[in-house]
């Protein structure tokens, strides 16, 4: 999102807005537009208090080097022409289409396969619906990392993942993102792949860590505060019609309004 918004912690959601304005640093770079994003986090509700897995990205990184992150990345001309096998639920996509340009269906979902083609290409976790039995036709897969799933014979279920919030990094950064964050449960995990994490990879190690102590991460300022989202949501019981948050900035201040 923004490679100087510093670790955020605590509080409650009337001051998180307040507490990116405070962290917010340099804004003398040439004005860019943001690109559209994603990302995805896992959430393991085994123990008491949930754990969320997150990545240590390589210190040679020109983006958050070394800065613990949800994977994600950019939006893909290939995820709009992704097969699901099974949609994003209604409020979910209503809330995708909101303030984009053209919005539609297919963009709402494409938003929401990105963050989890992201996952796999950076993790090697498969998230979807594994065959039982031979597919009746093939499955209809666009060249690129998406042929993994269709190797695997693994669709991807959007039924299972939340859009939980959305956060436009300020202007005249040297790098912007309109991203947008999602959550799913492992029980939405089909597959996991070795070789994708290491010291020679973007994410150099994963750790699983309650959401309570996830914060005390070296972690970009939003990520801290979209964990505080996400317990929200949690603490909500997971509703689909929870309120989704969008930051940023107006007139030199962050803004928190609700889609």
């Amino acid at each position: 999102m923004d490679d100087d918004l510093s670790v955020i912690t605590g509080g409650s959601a009337a001051d998180r807005a307040e507490r990116l304005t405070r962290s917010m640093r340099d804004q003398s770079f040439p004005n860019v537009k943001p690109r559209d994003s994603a990302t995805l986090i896992l959430v393991d509700h085994a123990a008491k208090v949930p754990k969320v897995l997150l990545g240590r990205r390589h210190e040679r990184h020109r983006f958050l080097p070394g800065k613990f992150v949800f994977p994600g990345g950019r939006i893909e001309r290939a995820d709009r022409l992704m097969a699901v096998a099974a949609a994003l639920h209604e409020h979910h996509a209503t809330k995708l289409m909101q303030r984009v340009r053209r919005p539609s269906i297919a963009k709402a979902a494409a938003f929401a396969l990105a963050a989890v083609r992201e996952t796999y290409e950076e993790t090697g976790i498969m998230l979807g619906t594994r065959a039982s039995g031979p597919m009746r036709e093939p499955m209809r897969v666009p060249p690129g990392p998406w042929e993994a799933f269709a190797r695997a014979g693994i669709a991807p279920d959007l039924s299972a993942v939340h859009f939980i919030a959305r956060a436009i990094t300020p202007p005249r950064r040297p790098l912007r993102f309109d991203s947008r964050f999602f959550t799913a449960d492992v029980a939405a995990i089909a597959r996991r792949d070795e070789g994708f994490v290491g010291p020679d990879k973007e994410l150099v190690e994963l750790v699983w860590l309650p959401i309570t102590e996830a914060r005390r991460l070296d972690m970009p300022g939003i990520t801290a505060v979209v964990l505080e989202e996400l317990q929200d949501r949690i603490a909500a019981g997971m509703s689909h019609k929870h309120p989704v948050p969008l930051y940023r900035m107006l007139h030199k201040r962050f803004v928190r309004e609700i889609l």
